[in-house]
């Protein structure tokens, strides 16, 4: 496809936008920008490449953001970003021969145990209480981030969420959480979307007309995360985590 309408391509700025958004500020984009590609009538294994080199826009801008007011703990990250990369490249690999639908019930019950978990917590991500890691807490957040990491690139729903609920329990609060999530989102991005460049499956006029609104909405989105901080963000990301449940659990029963 070497042309887009004027519609489809203002379409695409303003979903872009609205899922950058969201995505930056708790994750779970995918919810928005996924189900947009489908609609252009991509086939599905193209809108997942198109919607991962959209994403790249998205998470980088993001990143930067969060990287730029402090708001992510690079001394941290700086080793877990390769972890993830690998990941996502085995898992965008091994989805060419395993089907991904197996994962879907599974998903749901993790996401509705972090959404309950989060609930409960009253005062969890209010403040950081992280002092540092330990080996064993390093290991832990290694195997997580390459987990997740081949998750993304795999399955991916969700990941953001993961991650974020990842860093809290390490003892961050939910803004720098969600700034470290955002660089290994961005990690696995990278590794999946190389993936799916080399099969031929990235449609790169939408890809990239999605991504150019993600970038601005990136920006607004992690700046008001950054400014809200966790007064907003929890609760953005217990319903963005209710909604990725009942979208699963819709997938699931259709």
């Amino acid at each position: 496809m070497d042309h887009i309408s004027l519609e489809m391509l203002s379409f695409l700025l303003g979903v872009g936008f609205v899922a950058a958004f969201i995505d930056s500020v708790v994750g779970g984009g995918g919810l928005i920008s996924m189900p947009a590609l489908l609609m252009t009538g991509l086939p599905p294994s193209v809108v997942l490449g198109t919607n991962k080199l959209a994403s790249i826009c998205c998470s980088s801008t993001s990143s930067i953001s969060f990287l730029r007011s402090g708001k992510m703990d690079l001394g941290l990250v700086k080793y877990l970003f390769p972890l993830s990369l690998i990941g996502s490249i085995l898992g965008a690999y091994t989805v060419k021969l395993i089907p991904s639908e197996f994962l879907k019930p599974l998903v749901v019950v993790m996401l509705i145990l972090v959404a309950i978990y989060t609930f409960l917590k009253k005062d969890w991500g209010d403040e950081s209480t992280y002092e540092g890691i330990n080996k064993r807490a390093g290991v832990l957040a290694g195997c997580a981030a390459f987990i997740l990491g081949f998750y993304d690139g795999f399955f991916g729903p969700g990941e953001g969420t993961f991650l974020i609920f990842v860093f809290l329990t390490l003892g961050f609060d939910f803004v720098v959480a969600a700034g470290n999530a955002k660089a290994l989102n961005l990690a696995s991005n990278l590794g999946a979307v190389a993936i799916f460049i080399l099969g031929s499956s990235v449609n790169y006029i939408y890809g990239f007309s999605m991504g150019i609104a993600m970038i601005f909405g990136a920006i607004a989105g992690s700046r008001f995360a950054i400014a809200k901080g966790a007064t907003y963000v929890k609760p953005l990301f217990i319903l963005v985590t209710t909604l990725l449940i009942g979208k699963q659990l819709l997938d699931i029963l259709h």
